[in-house]
Parts: C-alpha cells; sequence; structure tokens
C-alpha cells in the first residue's frame, strides 16, 4: 500500500501516515479512482490540534481490520481543514443537511462526483446508546451505495444544488447600533462573563466591535465599553488562559470557562493580543505576546498554527495534563506537540495585532517580531513561481512546512488578513514598503473581483480550489465572523484601511459594497458578524486621520523597547515627538487612523500615492502633528496639550 502522506504539508496528515488506511490526500485523482473502482468517497477532515481528531485516529483508523473494511469499500482522503479552508466549508455546509452538531473530525461520505450522501462528527469504535459504532457506520453507507444508488445520488445532487444556490443578498449597513448593543447584552452570562452558555468561546471579533463603540460613540459607550471589558476580564481571570505562559485555550466545554478544550491557536491569541491592548489592559497583552514569542515563533520568523491539546504521558496521550503542572514540573516532561505549518492569514492576524500593540505600547520588539513575519510571507508566500515579490505575479501561497509549499488554493482571508496586517505593520514602522504589498494584495482582489462572476467584488487572483470547481461546487466564501474575520471582511477592512491612507474612492467604495452583503445577517446575528459590524461603524463615522511627522532620524516611530506601556520614547524627550506620536498611538483604531512618521518616511508615502501624506512636513524641523477628518485637515500643530484638546473636543 502506498504511503501517500509522509511528504505531506500538512503535519495532521502526516501523522496519519503510518495508519492501515489506504488514505488519499485531497486531489482530483482520488476521485478518479473511485470512479473507476465504483465505490463511494469518505472525506475526513480535522486538524493537528484537535483532541477528538486524535481519538478516532487511535481508535478507527489505527484498526487494521476497520481500515481493511475502509479500503476495500471506499477511497479514503484526508484532509486538514487549516490547509483546505474552502474544502473544509465546503462540507460542513453540506454535512449540516444529516447533523445539527458540526465540528471536528468532520467526515463525509460523497461520491465519486463529489456529491455528499450522508455526514457525521465523531463515531466511536463500538455503539455507545444512540451513538452508532463506526464500523455500522461504514456498513450503512456501502449498503446505501450498492443497493439504494439511485436515491444516494438524488440525495446528493439535491444537497449540491443547494450550496450553488446559497449565496449572500444584498442589504443595507447596520446604520442604528443600538440595538445590535442590546441583543448582545442580552446574550451576556451575567454570572461568569462572555456570551452564551456551554461550550464558551472568546468571539473575539465580537470585542473588537464593542471595543470600537466603546471608543467612538458617546451614545452607547458605557454598555459597549463594559460588555466588552467584563467578558476580557473574566476570560484573563479564568481557566480559559493559561497562568504559566500567557496564552488563551481554544474554548471552554463549561459555562465558568473552566474544563477548557486545550488547544491553543495562533488566531485565537493573536486576535486577543490586539482585544487587549485596545482594551489598555497591559499586562495581560503582555502575557499572550510572549506566548507568541516564546510558544510559536519559528526560526524563520512566521508563526506556527498551533499547540495540541494532548501530551505524552506513561506512553500513552493525555489531554490537558502538561497544563495543570507549573512552570517547573513542565520543563521535566514533554510538551504537546507544536503544529509548525504556516498559515498565510493567521500570520497576519499576528502581524497585525503585533504592531498594533507594539505601536501602543511603544514595544520595540514586538514590532520587529512582526517584521520578521511579515519579511518571511512576502519573501515566501505572495507572488510563489512568478521570480518577483510583487503580489500581482505568481500566486499567494496558503500554507507551508518546513520550506515545503501546499499545492492548497489561498482563500480570500489569506489575502485580507496578510493586507491587514502589513497596513497595520506599516504605520507602526512608517515603512511604505509593506503598505505597498498590501495594496498590491486588495488590488488583486478587486480585479479577480471585477472578473469574476459572484456578488462579491473581491474575488481570488488563483481562482478557487480546482477540485471543488471541476465537481460545480464552489460556493462563495463563509461570511460570518465566528472564531475569525471571514475572507470578506479581512479584505473590506484592508480595503478601508488602504482609503484612510490613499483617499482612493474605490477601497471605500469596495469595503461598503462588500459589507451590504452581510447588513442584513449582522444585524440578525451580531454575535457572529464581529468584524463585519466594526468595519460598518467605521464606515458610518467621519474618518478621524492623525499624522505626526518628525525629522529624520528622531526616533519617533519605532521607539527603544524600554519606554514599555508608557508609550513615547526612552528617554521622554521632547524632540522626539514623544507626546504627539503617544496621542497619534491613542487615536490609532480607536475610532480613527493614527501615525507617526519621520520626514523621510512622509515623503515616500506621498510619492507612492498615499494622499494623507501629501505636504506633511516637520515644520521648522519640529515635532508636527495634522488632525484630518476625511482629509481636510486642520492648521498643523506642535504643541500638545493643544492637539489633545482638539481630540478631546470631538
Amino acid at each position: 500500500m502506498p504511503n501517500r502522506l509522509e511528504t505531506a504539508a500538512s503535519p495532521y496528515l502526516r501523522s496519519h501516515a503510518t495508519n492501515p488506511v489506504d488514505w488519499w490526500e485531497w486531489s482530483a485523482e482520488a476521485f478518479a479512482e473511485a470512479e473507476r473502482r465504483d465505490v463511494p468517497v469518505l472525506v475526513s477532515i480535522g486538524y493537528s490540534t484537535c483532541h477528538w481528531c486524535h481519538v478516532m485516529a487511535r481508535e478507527s483508523f489505527s484498526d487494521s481490520v476497520l481500515a481493511g473494511y475502509l479500503n476495500e469499500n471506499f477511497v479514503a482522503i484526508k484532509v486538514d481543514r487549516e490547509e483546505h479552508a474552502e474544502v473544509d466549508s465546503t462540507y460542513l455546509a453540506a454535512a449540516s443537511a444529516f447533523t445539527p452538531n458540526l465540528g471536528w473530525p468532520l467526515n463525509v461520505f460523497v461520491t465519486p462526483a463529489g456529491r455528499a450522501f450522508f455526514a457525521g462528527t465523531y463515531w466511536p469504535p463500538t455503539a455507545v446508546g444512540q451513538h452508532p459504532a463506526f464500523r455500522q457506520v461504514l456498513e450503512s453507507v456501502t449498503e446505501a451505495w450498492t443497493a439504494r444508488r439511485e436515491q444516494v445520488e438524488t440525495s446528493g445532487a439535491a444537497i449540491a444544488q443547494a450550496l450553488a444556490q446559497s449565496r449572500a443578498v444584498e442589504s443595507e449597513l447596520v446604520a442604528d447600533f443600538a440595538p445590535v448593543i442590546d441583543a448582545l447584552a442580552a446574550a451576556e452570562d451575567l454570572d461568569h462573563g462572555g456570551f452564551g452558555d456551554a461550550p464558551k468561546f472568546p468571539v473575539t471579533p465580537v470585542l473588537r466591535f464593542l471595543l470600537d463603540r466603546g471608543a467612538r460613540s458617546a451614545e452607547h459607550s458605557p454598555e459597549a465599553a463594559g460588555l466588552a471589558d467584563r467578558t476580557l476580564t473574566a476570560m484573563a481571570a479564568s481557566a480559559l488562559r493559561d497562568p504559566v505562559d500567557g496564552g488563551f485555550f481554544r474554548y471552554s466545554t463549561q459555562a465558568d470557562w473552566t474544563d477548557p478544550h486545550y488547544e491553543r491557536m495562533l488566531y485565537d491569541n493573536a486576535q486577543l493580543l490586539a482585544a487587549y491592548a485596545l482594551a489598555d489592559s497591559a499586562e495581560i497583552a503582555t502575557g499572550v505576546a510572549e506566548f507568541l514569542r516564546d510558544q510559536l515563533l519559528l526560526p524563520s520568523g512566521a508563526f506556527a498554527s498551533g499547540l495540541d491539546s494532548e501530551s505524552t504521558v506513561d506512553g500513552k496521550r493525555v489531554e490537558g495534563f502538561y497544563y495543570s503542572l507549573d512552570a517547573a514540573s513542565r520543563a521535566r516532561v514533554e510538551a504537546p506537540p507544536r503544529d509548525d505549518k504556516i498559515l498565510t492569514g493567521w500570520n497576519g492576524l499576528a502581524i497585525e495585532a503585533l504592531a498594533l500593540a507594539g505601536a501602543r505600547y511603544g514595544n520595540a520588539e514586538w514590532i520587529a517580531l512582526a517584521r520578521g513575519a511579515a519579511d518571511f510571507l512576502l519573501a515566501e508566500h505572495v507572488g510563489v513561481g512568478g521570480g518577483g515579490s510583487d503580489a500581482a505575479v505568481g500566486r499567494l501561497v496558503r500554507t507551508s512546512i518546513d520550506g515545503i509549499l501546499s499545492d492548497a488554493a489561498a482563500t480570500l482571508e489569506d489575502s485580507g488578513m496578510l493586507a491587514q496586517g502589513l497596513l497595520e505593520l506599516s504605520i507602526a514602522t512608517g515603512e511604505v514598503r509593506y503598505a505597498l504589498a498590501a495594496r498590491d494584495l486588495v488590488d488583486g482582489a478587486l480585479a479577480a473581483g471585477a472578473a469574476g462572476s459572484g456578488s462579491s467584488p473581491f474575488g481570488l487572483p488563483g481562482g478557487s480550489d480546482s477540485v471543488l470547481a471541476a465537481q460545480g461546487l464552489s460556493t462563495e466564501a463563509d461570511i460570518s465572523d465566528g472564531a475569525h474575520p471571514s475572507g470578506l471582511s479581512a479584505m473590506a477592512a484592508a480595503a478601508h484601511t488602504l482609503f484612510a491612507l490613499t483617499g482612493d474612492a474605490q477601497y471605500r467604495d469596495a469595503a461598503e459594497a462588500s459589507m451590504k452583503l452581510v447588513g442584513q445577517l449582522a444585524a440578525q446575528q451580531p454575535i457572529s458578524f464581529g468584524t463585519a459590524l466594526t468595519l460598518m461603524s467605521e464606515l458610518g463615522a467621519p474618518l478621524r486621520q492623525l499624522v505626526v511627522v518628525t525629522a529624520d532620524g528622531a526616533n519617533a516611530v519605532v521607539p527603544d523597547a524600554a519606554a514599555g506601556a508608557a508609550g513615547g520614547t526612552s528617554d521622554g524627550s521632547a524632540a522626539t515627538g514623544g507626546e504627539l506620536t503617544s496621542l497619534a498611538r491613542t487615536l490609532h483604531r480607536a475610532g480613527g487612523i493614527g501615525v507617526a512618521v519621520s520626514q523621510a518616511q512622509a515623503d515616500a508615502f506621498a510619492a507612492s500615492g498615499f494622499e494623507l501624506f501629501a505636504a506633511r512636513t516637520a515644520t521648522g524641523g519640529a515635532p508636527t502633528a495634522y488632525l484630518c477628518e476625511e482629509f481636510v485637515c486642520r492648521l498643523p500643530l506642535t504643541d500638545a496639550p493643544a492637539l489633545r484638546a482638539l481630540l478631546g473636543a470631538n
């Protein structure tokens, strides 16, 4: 039996390489083999840090007798949901026709043409209560395939048609946020913090929305900000946060945040770093940043996708044991495995968070971490195969590991999250090259959207997954912002940031058109559309912009790390424009855009078409602030108290 998984770009697939199951990677060849043999396909989807994926692998996929039956009657495809996000979202949508309890592992039975006709999640090796054994499921599917083929084909075709017809419906942007905040407040767990009952997730996009409303809205500020602060405080004090290294677990199985599932994901911790920084929780933000640095940072400068929930104890895999130990005891046992897969989109979230928090707290180390990840992605994941680093040349890579590039199609979230991260890094460092790379990504998505037939103004320059496309199963990407921003929201947010820097109306128009696709759903289901609501909040308010220009060599942009959380520079010298720069950082992402640059950097931005920086100079060599609204600016200021008074008045 050939081993097709041992050189995969996914550690999750590699972990199944020794199974007696004759696994295939996601490919057209696997479906062609099923067609040749006239057997159904099992598409089994999971990820490296998934506890129940490991359990099913040990119980069922390592069983030689069960594997023999599976190999004889099926073509089995193993998929890493993090590598093939579009495949995962497509089959999740199909699986919802068969089970309301969606999750991973996700096991979907499909025809050789790719039509799903049955699905479920974890099945035990022996029947438990109403849950059949996995062998029973396989036998039932085999019986249906051989004895009731017409029914199977009809069911699969109907589901495929329903998926193809599911499209976002254009509506209006949310304009009145009071009902949205009221709905979120009504869902608050008043005893333990957070939203709803068990299981309890951070839902960080919603927290970012509440923080944004608290920063910009006098009418709803106390309620929105209070709701966010209570949740952030409860999570920080709960079992969801590891007290040893400061990282957060993915979710808790109980309403009071206890008994977490212990996997720790890059996307959760990156977003929580940004949220705690915006909430001015410096201690918690520092802990999360140090977790990213100490636990997920790779030698390449990029970040790994996550840490497993299980560690090995006396030869057995045990969930959570490692995290029950103190720091000294942890040093004596094997740590949970790390998934070293580098995901472009999730690294974009980390770049954004580290740059934002680093600039806000004057922490040069965090900004350097963001720069390291960005430089790796621009060199290794952007423009691959095109002979250059320009995003318009070659393709965007979704994931790689140890120099092995996955052939999985990059998604809109990869382009959007990376673009927003690069823009945040450009704002933090004053380096225009990052903003130019972000603009290339956004422009590429706009061009692909204009050339396509979808309802979104954004498309994928490299196209969608080729196997799904050939099967007629390509659908518009998931538009909800549950655990992290959707591709649509991420790209629209990047476009709006570009508008704030360039004044080019095409970017604002694209952001508005995108949000109109989700406006109605966001109003009805705010818990699932936090990033979209944040962007609609920004679109509905006057755009405030603050540019601080210092003389070249003043080091106002990336201060010495010794400045810590105080903002400004380590010596507090007025010559560096510390007070003005600090005000710019405070405004940034709290109802506006705030940028501090040197004179040379301002000139470089202006020369590259970023209108906000045109004719911005350090008056007489002194640090100078330009406060603008929709690119209409007040007279330049060199006096920090005067600027603070203006900001307070607005």
